[in-house]
């Protein structure tokens, strides 16, 4: 005896298609980025808490934050969908290869967007809950449907929305921002376009094809190795400012100098040796050192 189940066009049987369909919308929400966000709000409450600031508020500024991460890419997958379908590398995504329809998708981000607000409002409270809408905002308006494609300074300028994340964990836990609150933004938007920009030269010839204007693609490839270098060069200057005032001891001192060596010798190496393999180890470093950066400065604060 056998049971006949009900498949699709595809051949999948409606609990393969519901998982699918899953998975799609959360590959919406790039949760890998998201992740490297979250490390970062999370280091900046133990900082702001000099300790384990509790799991609930923890949780909950955790959780609006992704929510707010995830609506922000959610609604920049549905307004680049156009991008997305001519470039090698993104046109199996969700919208362009047709699973996700393009509405639900910006439904979807919107939804995401507000849950977060409100999440942040009612539990942790306003402060956050504007910090990660105008970061949304910011990433929406400002990045995606401005800069990217008009402008070279698109990752320089949008940087700044992935450095609201800090803040809103700062922001969590004392209400307010300080200096070193800001110290933490900066940190971030100096670290996005070396970060970035080694990304865009393993990936030059799709953002040529959909006329995306990234550094490599207009000033060519050496010259985005230099200014990679220049940003590190001035990120690690920005990583010194705290031990002037004062702001972290020498904890902080010995991670960052090691870390920051490390750096400038990635970004070094990667312009007098120009190929895809430096550019490559630029791109995982920088997500190594910014989360251990971040580490580095919460042990700093707790043990300080």
């Amino acid at each position: 005896m056998s049971v006949a189940v009900r498949v699709d066009s595809q051949g999948l049987a409606p609990s393969a298609r519901l998982g699918r369909t899953l998975r799609d919308y959360v590959a919406l929400t790039k949760p890998r980025v998201v992740l490297l966000l979250e490390v970062t709000t999370v280091f900046a409450m133990v900082m702001a808490a000099r300790g384990w600031p509790g799991w609930r508020l923890t949780i909950d500024t955790v959780v609006g934050g992704w929510l707010a991460a995830g609506g922000a890419h959610a609604i920049n997958c549905w307004f680049d969908r156009d991008i997305d379908a001519s470039m090698g590398r993104t046109r199996t995504r969700p919208i362009p290869a047709g699973r996700i329809d393009p509405a639900n998708a910006l439904v979807f981000g919107v939804v995401l967007g507000s849950l977060s607000f409100a999440l942040l409002a009612l539990e942790v409270n306003v402060l956050a809950a504007s910090l990660a809408l105008a970061g949304l905002l910011f990433y929406v308006l400002v990045y995606t449907m401005w800069l990217k494609r008009s402008s070279v300074q698109n990752i320089v300028v949008g940087g700044a929305a992935g450095a609201i994340p800090p803040l809103v964990g700062w922001a969590a836990v004392q209400g307010r921002l300080t200096l070193t609150a800001l110290f933490l933004f900066a940190v971030i938007f100096y670290w996005t376009p070396p970060h970035f920009w080694a990304l865009s030269l393993l990936i030059r010839r799709d953002y040529a094809s959909a006329s995306i204007p990234m550094l490599p693609v207009v000033v060519g490839e050496a010259e985005t190795r230099r200014q990679i270098l220049l940003y590190s060069v001035v990120l690690v200057l920005v990583t010194f400012l705290p031990m002037m005032v004062n702001l972290f001891g020498p904890v902080y001192a010995i991670g960052a100098g090691t870390l920051d060596a490390a750096f400038l010798a990635t970004t070094a190496i990667a312009v007098v040796s120009p190929t895809a393999r430096t550019a490559r180890r630029v791109f995982y470093y920088s997500m190594v050192y910014l989360a251990l950066l971040f580490a580095v400065m919460a042990v700093d604060r707790v043990v300080g």
